[in-house]
């Protein structure tokens, strides 16, 4: 698979070389492309989804799996969460621009004309189809993988260990914290990584809410695009040679980011192992 998109791609790397990677020209007129706008976009929205769902599916992992709810809430709970994960991306993207923008739009306007002096808030007029929305929407989406592999970690972990902090005077919280998250570190990192390599592919919904702008700007109340997103707009009807050369480029590019998020994953986990024993 890897071959054939370099043999793709290879038009645009003898023609642009490494230069692709920090360019920001997209234009297909003059057969001038860059890909670091997409770069941009697939990084810092990925990095967005990661901050919301890190801490909301390690939440949804304790609550679903130690006793602070009975046992059909936690079932129900859990059962509503994994159901987001067969939900169609574009189903979600609709949803998104139906319901969720119209919530988020006036909060957005909000921040930015409070905050505008932060650079992350500093937008004029934000549309509700940006940065952060798009961020959003990918931790949604990548939550039900968050929240399940970490609850199967916190299930893994030996019932005398939670037996054994009780029995020497530690609170439920101070068991959690001090034990529990501790035993299942280097599991929830790699739930954390499995989350993040979806939320770099994810295609359709971030397209619908993004704003499909090829820009770089420090505000998350701009529009911005992905390398998935430009993928599934022009591949279709690109022309034949350094179009077709550039996009899959992007794509090997994607590829490479995918790769090495996956190596990172197993050997983080593997020195967290270390460190811990």
């Amino acid at each position: 698979m890897s071959w054939v998109i370099f043999s793709e791609a290879l038009p645009a790397i003898k023609q642009f070389g490494l230069g692709f990677l920090w360019d920001q020209d997209w234009d297909t007129g003059n057969q001038l492309f860059g890909a670091l706008p997409y770069i941009y976009g697939t990084l810092v929205s990925s990095a967005i989804a990661i901050i919301f769902a890190v801490p909301v599916g390690i939440a949804v992992a304790l609550v679903t799996s130690e006793n602070f709810l009975p046992s059909s809430l936690r079932t129900t709970l859990a059962f509503v969460v994994e159901l987001i994960a067969a939900i169609p991306s574009v189903i979600i993207g609709l949803w998104a621009i139906f319901v969720f923008i119209p919530v988020l739009e006036p909060l957005q306007k909000w921040l930015a004309s409070v905050f505008k002096w932060i650079p992350l808030f500093n937008t004029e007029d934000p549309s509700g189809t940006n940065m952060l929305t798009a961020g959003i929407i990918l931790a949604i989406m990548i939550l039900p993988t968050m929240a399940a592999i970490t609850r199967d970690v916190l299930m893994a972990i030996p019932k005398e260990l939670r037996s054994a902090s009780m029995a020497l005077g530690g609170t439920r919280w101070e068991t959690i914290f001090r034990v529990l998250l501790p035993a299942g570190f280097s599991g929830m990192v790699s739930a954390a990584m499995l989350a993040l390599g979806r939320a770099l592919g994810e295609t359709m919904a971030v397209t619908m809410v993004i704003g499909n702008s090829a820009q770089i700007s420090a505000s998350l109340l701009n529009p911005a695009y992905t390398i998935p997103s430009v993928l599934a707009n022009e591949f279709a009807e690109a022309e034949p040679g350094l179009h077709i050369g550039a996009l899959s480029y992007l794509a090997l590019i994607l590829f490479g980011l995918t790769l090495a998020v996956n190596i990172g994953a197993v050997l983080l986990v593997k020195w967290v192992g270390r460190k811990n024993k």
